[in-house]
């Protein structure tokens, strides 16, 4: 199986493969929507089908999510900080708190975007394999094929609940953060600070739940891939 690594799409100090980087470079900057089967098309003109495509997405939104949960327990550690700061450092540790939460809030809409693109590169794949199935002649061949097909299928729904169902995990816990981000920039003192002491073992819970839900989610793409390789 051939990899495409848009990484190196982008790096055009690549000699003689200079030409393909370029042209690789200029599919990626193609929007989704009604450039997508353009794109597809173009992208196995140069040797990347959509199989290629989908095992990359689907690592690409595995690798999201472990940064993102990554940065959700980084947010916590900050917020932990700020309620047990004095009053003399508050400002610097809600400055800290403030950046960690927009970080987390960055990689929760990259987690997102990588979970789109996972879907829509599936869903032209599954609908290309179905159409290539009516044109296999011989009865056996086409027969196993379409098994093929439902067993990916139905790999591919486990998977793609488990990252919707991550998705969906990070939106309280981003919320709740947010609520405290806000509410410690107006009322930057020690009281508001010790009002917050008793909110950090909810906090806590609702970061590892949402930490098991991103690891059940990388488990199934890891699993995907395993399947596809």
């Amino acid at each position: 199986m051939r990899t495409f690594s848009p990484a190196a799409a982008r790096c055009p100090g690549a000699g003689a493969r200079v030409p393909l980087l370029m042209l690789l470079t200029l599919l990626l900057m193609l929007p989704l929507g009604g450039c997508e089967s353009a794109y597809y098309g173009a992208m196995e003109k140069v040797g990347f089908h959509k199989r290629d495509i989908l095992v990359d997405r689907v690592a690409a939104a595995m690798k999201s999510q472990e940064q993102a949960a990554e940065q959700f327990e980084n947010a916590l550690e900050q917020f932990s900080s700020v309620v047990s700061v004095p009053p003399s450092r508050l400002r610097r540790s809600y400055d800290a708190l403030n950046r960690s939460f927009n970080d987390a809030e960055g990689r929760a809409t990259e987690v997102s975007n990588r979970i789109a693109a996972v879907e829509s590169v599936s869903s032209a794949l599954f609908d290309e394999w179905r159409e290539e199935i009516e044109l296999i002649g011989q009865r056996d061949l086409k027969s196993a094929s379409a098994q093929q097909l439902r067993r990916s299928e139905a790999q591919y729904q486990t998977l793609i609940r488990a990252m919707r169902r991550a998705e969906e995990s990070m939106k309280p816990v981003l919320g709740t953060f947010r609520d405290y981000v806000l509410y410690l920039k107006h009322n930057l003192n020690a009281q508001a600070v010790a009002s917050l002491e008793g909110e950090l073992a909810g906090i806590e819970a609702d970061v590892s739940a949402l930490i098991r839900d991103m690891q059940a989610s990388i488990e199934q793409a890891r699993t995907f891939l395993q399947i596809m390789e």
